[in-house]
């Protein structure tokens, strides 16, 4: 979920805070109501600002739902562009999963909380969303090429290869373990499985991409 952000003026902090509330109360409206019985006017009016003025902020109405994980955009670049010296682009996003995971992540899809859950359904459920999810997730493929295209070894084309299979991978894992929750509450079990299908994917990765896992 996206947050203040430290050391901002008392401008960009009453901004920071109006964006904040147009999308958590778009969402409480859309988990409310459903999300096309839920107009754009309903939610400038129930934040009591214009709609000019929310357009400002959301240019539509799939930005105001999807501004809760909008952090999460380019999280794999950012991991592979952050990584220690001497460490290998899947190693530094092997460990962040896993990190992830343990911090029950909604990314992950190890994460229990209803009103999680009930977001998350709300994106899955809403084609106009769903649409939208899938050019967030070619975009986080497209900075992730670029970042391991930095590392050196490898070419441009092997790059995009690796991103598409590296982000592939993330999704085929949260998907598996939102429908573990599904079956099951969250346990130490399904805990350790999620840990060692993860452990699983990214070895399959490695022994698949040795141009970026040295």
């Amino acid at each position: 979920m996206s947050e203040e952000t430290p050391g901002t003026g008392l401008r960009e902090l009453k901004k920071q805070r109006t964006r904040q509330a147009l999308s958590d109360t778009a969402i409480e409206l859309f988990l409310k109501r459903g999300f096309d019985e839920v107009s754009v006017a309903d939610v400038a009016a129930a934040v009591e600002v214009s709609k000019p003025t929310l357009f400002r902020y959301f240019p539509t109405k799939e930005d105001l739902a999807l501004h809760r994980i909008s952090d999460h955009q380019g999280e794999a670049a950012r991991v592979v562009r952050e990584r220690c010296a001497g460490e290998a682009p899947l190693a530094a996003l092997r460990t962040h999963f896993h990190e992830r995971l343990d911090a029950r992540d909604p990314v992950t899809g190890l994460c229990d909380v209803p009103e999680v859950l009930a977001y998350r359904d709300l994106l899955y459920s809403t084609p106009s969303l769903q649409a939208r999810l899938m050019l967030y997730s070619a975009e986080d493929e497209r900075v992730l090429a670029e970042a391991l295209a930095e590392t050196g070894p490898a070419d441009e084309v092997t790059a995009k290869l690796a991103a598409a299979q590296i982000v592939a991978v993330h999704h085929v894992l949260a998907r598996t373990n939102w429908r573990r929750l599904a079956a099951d509450r969250l346990t130490g079990a399904v805990v350790r499985t999620a840990h060692a299908d993860a452990d699983r994917a990214f070895d399959l990765l490695d022994s698949g991409l040795s141009a970026i896992s040295r």
